[in-house]
């Protein structure tokens, strides 16, 4: 074998650069979490408020929550565990706090769930019954995909939560107050809190999910009547 081919099997986790980019069809696009009411509230009016806005969602609000239900759906399906599995996705599901919020973790949890079906299966997708009615929360669909091709925990959920902030961050450019180079310059700036918040997660249990990022959650139900919308959450 080659040096150049070793070193490409050495990057197991490559697959993730697909299934968290914008082409993987999720609709990813579609969503702001609550941050275009943030945006007409003028509580996110430039690149700074931005980056404080998602540092405060990686510490406290439902990034942080998705990392930890992520890495214990990791290990539930590495143990084929299919009753933990469904625990912590009703769990998932529970812990969104408005309609779109719900809407928005479901809507491409189960669009995920498709995609992988149909392009990367993998037993470990066979935990959550294609057939069930059972909405699936997207941390859990991802982890469900990640533990499933034998990718490594810590860097899969680095790339997970990293994903959930470009997100963001690209709905933050379309709705206006930060042009493409103060997005880059934010994400490169909280770099240093993915990794931390990955770190945290990837040893942390249901028993350390919690949260206290009002705003969002206020920013995400004001968003349900919110006059002109460009997102659905």
């Amino acid at each position: 074998m080659s040096a150049a081919r070793a070193e490409a099997e050495s990057f197991p986790e490559l697959p993730l650069l697909l299934w968290l980019s914008p082409a993987f069809p999720v609709g990813s696009f579609a969503y702001s979490h609550g941050l275009e009411w943030a945006v007409e509230a003028g509580d996110i009016a430039d690149a700074a408020s931005l980056r404080g806005w998602l540092g405060d969602l990686l510490s406290f609000g439902a990034p942080r929550n998705d990392a930890i239900l992520f890495a214990s759906a990791f290990r539930a399906a590495a143990a084929e565990d299919k009753k933990g599995i469904a625990r912590l996705n009703e769990l998932a599901v529970a812990l969104t706090g408005s309609a779109e919020r719900r809407l928005e973790t479901v809507a491409q949890g189960g669009a995920f769930l498709a995609a992988m079906r149909g392009a990367w299966a993998t037993p470990a997708l066979d935990l959550i019954d294609a057939e069930s009615d059972e909405p699936v929360a997207y941390a859990i669909a991802v982890a469900l995909a990640a533990s499933g091709h034998g990718l490594a925990l810590a860097t899969s959920l680095q790339a997970f939560v990293l994903s959930l902030l470009a997100n963001l961050v690209s709905a933050a450019v379309r709705l206006g107050p930060i042009g493409q180079s103060d997005g880059q310059r934010v994400l490169a700036g909280l770099l240093p809190e993915v990794r931390r918040l990955a770190a945290e997660a990837a040893d942390a249990t249901p028993d350390d999910l919690g949260g206290c990022a009002l705003r969002s959650d206020i920013a995400a139900m004001r968003h349900e009547t919110q006059y002109s919308r460009l997102f659905r959450s």
